[in-house]
Formats: structure tokens, C-alpha cells, sequence
């Protein structure tokens, strides 16, 4: 069984369909070099031209990695372009954000919102707090992960995502557009926000910390 979704049909293959349709005889002839084989083919050509505009709907167009024309209908379909992202993204990014919302199935873990956080174009850390705990914890028991301390119960219901830079959009051949997408978009880390806020469990507190922007990251020594 062939892998193709959509066989396609050249111009000679419908100027020979279209001839056949004709009967037989003198004031028919088949031969290409007839004028009235030359005109049939020459009408038959426009058919071409539609098939492969359809096989190239059908082969690139209902791929929503490979997306172009048809991309704006995608967003549409899948209430996108995202509320949480303002400024102005690449058609790789919009392709991106396509896949993404519908592939998320979502989780309650880091590694779900560090790689929501990576496919947004930005470098996470998470930390989580929980309340000391006599026999449990020790002075100064902190880790890069958890953060111990003297509080309420409720403190183990705040955690702090920590960003490492900046989130850099590049001009690419092939999927950047000429004239309308810039060489570089610096993005703002309100999208960030946004996203994560609105997946982050309805029960916590969420705090962003920015101080390793500030102390490097990827536009460090950047004029």
C-alpha cells in the first residue's frame, strides 16, 4: 500500500484523458502535432495546474509543521495566535506554537513547564518551597530545586522560575518571511508569564525571578 496521500496527475495526463473523450475519425485525429491536439492538450493544461495545486494542499498544506498558506486557517482552528504572545514572531514560531498546542496534554511536573518554557524560546530553572521541618531539615538545607524555610503550611504551594535569558527569534531561510520578519526579534518575558501562569496548578503561587538576565545569559556583552 503506497505511503502517498494524493496520487498527481500531469497536464499530458488529462490532455490524453480529455482526447479520448473525442470519437473517432478524420475530423478527430490523434496525433500530437495536429492543431486540434495541440488545442485540446493546451485546455487540458489548466487541470494540471489545479491537480498539482491540490497535491500540493493535500502533501504540504495539511502537515501543520510544514504549513504556509493554509497556516492562518490552522491558527483559527486552534484559537491561535496565543493571547500571551504580543509581539511579532516568525512563521516558524507560529508553526511551532501550532504543533505545540496540539500536541500539549500537560503535566504537574518541571519538566513540563521547562520544556513549555523551551519551546517559547527561553532557559528555566524551578524552585519549589516547602516549610522546615524539625528531623527533616537542617540549617541552610536549601538545593537548587527546593527552598526550606520557617512558614506557614502554605509556603509548600509557592515556587519561583528562575530566568536565564532572554529569548532570541532569528531570521531563517526557508522559514522566515523576506520583508516582513526581522533579522533578530528580542522577545519580552510577559509571554513567558503568561503561559505559565495560565497552565500552573490553579492552587499555587507562581514568582518569577529575573536576576540571571541581568548577570548573563544569552545577550550578555551584547551592545
Amino acid at each position: 500500500m503506497s505511503d502517498r496521500r494524493y496520487i498527481p496527475r500531469t497536464a499530458e495526463d488529462y490532455g490524453e484523458a480529455f482526447s479520448r473523450l473525442f470519437p473517432q475519425g478524420p475530423a478527430w485525429p490523434r496525433s500530437e502535432e495536429t492543431v486540434f491536439q495541440r488545442a485540446i492538450r493546451g485546455i487540458a493544461a489548466i487541470f494540471g495546474d489545479v491537480d498539482a495545486r491540490a497535491g500540493s494542499l493535500l502533501d504540504v498544506e495539511t502537515d501543520p509543521r510544514l504549513t504556509l498558506e493554509l497556516l492562518e486557517d490552522w491558527e483559527r482552528a486552534f484559537a491561535l495566535p496565543d493571547p500571551c504572545i504580543s509581539e511579532p514572531v516568525t512563521v516558524d514560531d507560529r508553526r511551532v506554537a501550532l504543533v505545540q498546542r496540539m500536541t500539549l496534554l500537560g503535566s504537574p511536573s518541571r519538566a513540563f513547564f521547562v520544556g513549555v518554557a523551551a519551546s517559547a524560546g527561553y532557559a528555566i530553572t524551578i524552585t519549589e518551597c516547602v516549610p522546615f521541618q524539625c528531623g527533616v531539615h537542617s540549617c541552610g538545607h536549601n538545593t537548587d530545586e527546593s527552598l526550606a524555610g520557617i512558614g506557614p503550611e502554605e509556603m509548600r504551594f509557592v515556587w519561583f522560575v528562575h530566568v536565564s535569558g532572554a529569548r532570541l527569534s532569528w531570521f531563517r531561510a526557508g522559514s522566515g518571511e523576506l520583508g516582513v520578519d526581522h533579522h533578530l526579534e528580542i522577545g519580552i518575558a510577559s509571554d513567558l508569564e503568561c503561559l505559565l501562569r495560565r497552565l500552573a496548578p490553579a492552587h499555587t503561587q507562581l514568582f518569577f525571578d529575573y536576576s540571571g538576565v541581568v548577570s548573563g545569559g544569552d545577550m550578555a556583552g551584547t551592545p
